[in-house]
This record gives C-alpha cells, structure tokens and sequence, in this order.
C-alpha cells in the first residue's frame, strides 16, 4: 500500500482489498462533521461462506503519516472491542499485517 499517500488513498486501497477478499459491504462515513465523534472511519462486512460458518464485521481506523487516533476515536475502538468485535488502527506500513487480518476465516 502507498505509503506516501492520503488517508483517501489509503482508504480505497483497503476498500479494494477487502473486495478482493470477499468483503461484499464497505461503510465510510464521507463527511464525519456531522457524524457521532470518534467512530471509525471504515466498517467491512465479509458474509458466511457458502452459506454457512459465521459471517465476518470489521471495524478500522484510517491513518497516514504519523497522525494517532484521538481520544474519540480510541474509546470507540476499546468499546467495540469490549463488545467482542474486532477493531483495529492502521497505517499503510501495515499491509503484510491488514491483509492477514481481512484473510483470516476465508
């Protein structure tokens, strides 16, 4: 993944990834003014396989250079976890780590 690029590329890198790998619904919140402080920026559906087995929903976070997550943004992240779903901050240096996270279950 570019690592020199925008959060926007970043973002539809991710996107298509998770595509590739079987992710069928992506959600970004476009313009975040108007949204509840702090969610992350992308939610990723992968449905069952075939079927059956148990479907997929991830949630991450977005960022490039050398931003962190604010304070919003991290207490959304523990509470999703909390509630047992999986999220997690990315930054593009992360590919071999983002691929292995989307592919795991497939």
């Amino acid at each position: 993944m570019a690592k020199d690029g925008t959060e926007a590329r970043f973002l539809a890198q991710v996107v298509c990834l998770a595509g590739q790998l079987g992710y069928t619904l992506a959600y970004h919140t476009h313009d975040s003014r108007r949204s509840v402080e702090g969610f992350p920026d992308l939610v990723l559906v992968r449905p069952p396989a075939g079927g059956g087995g148990r479907g997929r929903v991830v949630f991450a976070e977005l960022k490039v250079g050398r931003a962190r997550p604010t304070v919003a943004q991290e207490a959304w992240l523990e509470g999703l976890r909390l509630a047992g779903q999986e999220a997690y901050v990315w930054w593009p240096e992360q590919e071999a780590e983002i691929v292995e996270v989307l592919r795991a279950g497939c």
